[in-house]
């Protein structure tokens, strides 16, 4: 049997401020808007490519704002995505390449931190840690 993580909560002061930061700044697809009741408001959030969204809304969750897991993405071009952040006006990290991956981090308005991860190793067949920490940081520029 499957289990698959689907839905993410995240505590958010300003939903329609937080919803602009993900679909405008950092590129998530907006999925849903909908206030079932005068008391919810339910925003499902979805980064290009994933199975699993975030929510954020109103009514949902009591956790104060900026209080979410550290949350991480994956992609296949950390270069591309810290430009995009940056050219989008995110206030990203400049990439921190690591022997297990190469990463940026950023954080949404409220102060809810993310990683996005770059595994070289994916997308060249070469096991964890093959290729030395200067080729990666070479190829990270």
């Amino acid at each position: 049997m499957d289990w698959k993580l689907e839905l993410v909560f995240l505590p958010v002061s300003d939903v329609d401020r937080a919803k602009d930061f993900y679909v405008n700044k950092v590129g998530f697809n907006a999925d849903f808007d909908e206030r079932p009741s005068d008391s919810i408001r339910f925003v499902q959030l979805t980064p290009p490519g994933s199975a699993c969204s975030i929510c954020i809304g109103e009514g949902l969750i009591d956790a104060p704002p900026g209080t979410g897991s550290n949350l991480q993405l994956v992609v296949n071009d950390i270069k591309a995505a810290h430009d995009h952040l940056k050219n989008n006006g995110v206030d990203v990290s400049d990439v921190d390449v690591q022997d297990w991956g190469h990463f940026v981090y950023f954080a949404d308005p409220d102060g809810n931190k993310w990683a996005v991860q770059y595994i070289p190793w994916r997308n060249t067949g070469q096991e964890a840690g093959q290729g030395s920490v200067q080729d990666a940081r070479q190829n990270a520029r």
